[in-house]
This record gives structure tokens, sequence and C-alpha cells, in this order.
């Protein structure tokens, strides 16, 4: 079985690809804390597509905490004589979980705002 869950801080805002015929990926890397005091951060990859890929892009800053479940994809590749792999998270469902929106006044509500793209996708 090849599930995921995390929760986290987005660590990099996000970048919206089209990469052929209307398909488009959003990518972000994701800071998920180890769960012990002072113990840091994991930076994950994550990769969500489509529909999903336009909402990220319009609702997801730096900064702002999400919740994400799919599944892990590794990929290899050359890049100037040497072999390099890595290991990242497509996003089947991202939901937001607090903070204000990108351009919305810092002051406004920080309360829970869960925005599964399961109905967001059905709209």
């Amino acid at each position: 079985m090849n599930t995921v869950s995390l929760i986290g801080n987005l660590a990099t805002d996000v970048e919206l690809r089209e990469v052929g015929e209307g398909k488009k990926v959003a990518t972000f890397l994701l800071a998920v804390g180890r769960g012990a005091r002072d113990a840091g951060a994991d930076f994950v990859g994550v990769s969500v597509w489509d529909r999903q890929a336009e909402l990220c892009a319009e609702y997801l800053s730096k900064g702002r905490r999400v919740g994400v479940s799919g599944y892990l994809r590794s990929r290899a590749w050359e890049e100037e004589g040497r072999r390099r792999r890595a290991v990242e998270v497509v996003g089947q469902r991202v939901d937001f979980l607090g903070g204000p929106r990108r351009g919305d006044d810092e002051d406004g509500d920080e309360g829970a705002e869960v925005i599964p793209f399961e109905a967001a996708a059905a709209s």
C-alpha cells in the first residue's frame, strides 16, 4: 500500500506549470515538523495536478498550513553526468487548514478554512 498523509506549512510559494494539452501541475515544498520539541522539520516535495493545481496556485502561498493526502512517487534522472533520485508526494487531496488566503488582510480571520479538493473540483 502506498499512502501518505502529512500536515505542514508551505516552505515555498506554489509553482504552476502547463505540461501539455491543458494538463497543469503545481509543485511546492512542504515543511513537516518531526513531532518532538525542537526536533526540526523535514521538507517534502509535493505535486498536484489539473484543477487541484489551479486551486493551490490561487489560494496557497509560502507559510500557509495544509494537510496533504496522496501517494509517494520516485523518479531518477541524469544531471551533469551524475545519477540523481528524488521521492515526492503526489497530492490527491489538499486541505487548506488556516491562516489568510493570498491577498487577504493579515488581520483577517485566521480560523480553520478547510477546502477539500473533491468538493471544489465537483463545482
